[in-house]
């Protein structure tokens, strides 16, 4: 299956371990040098409506993405696996 990553643009995501959405995939990050995709991007929830700032955005690394179907993204979602931006690796 071929996608363009406009495909993959406000696909829920979906955690598998508790069937928790954990957003909509607003970004990839690739390493240059080889083109592969390092981790899928999810956008932070905002605080009431965005006036008291949003949490930080998600990455959630290639290897925990799970199954990519048409409309969600099924993904193993783990504290030790993932990130936040803002987090340090």
């Amino acid at each position: 299956m071929l996608l363009r990553i406009s495909d993959l643009r406000y696909k829920n995501v979906v955690n598998l371990s508790d069937g928790c959405c954990l957003g909509v995939i607003t970004d990839a990050q690739f390493d240059s040098c080889t083109g592969n995709i390092l981790a899928m991007i999810v956008m932070g929830r905002r605080h009431f409506f965005g006036l008291f700032g949003k949490e930080d955005d998600l990455f959630i690394p290639w290897q925990c993405i799970q199954i990519i179907g048409e409309d969600t993204v099924l993904v193993r979602w783990d504290d030790a696996g993932c990130r936040r931006k803002n987090q340090k690796s």
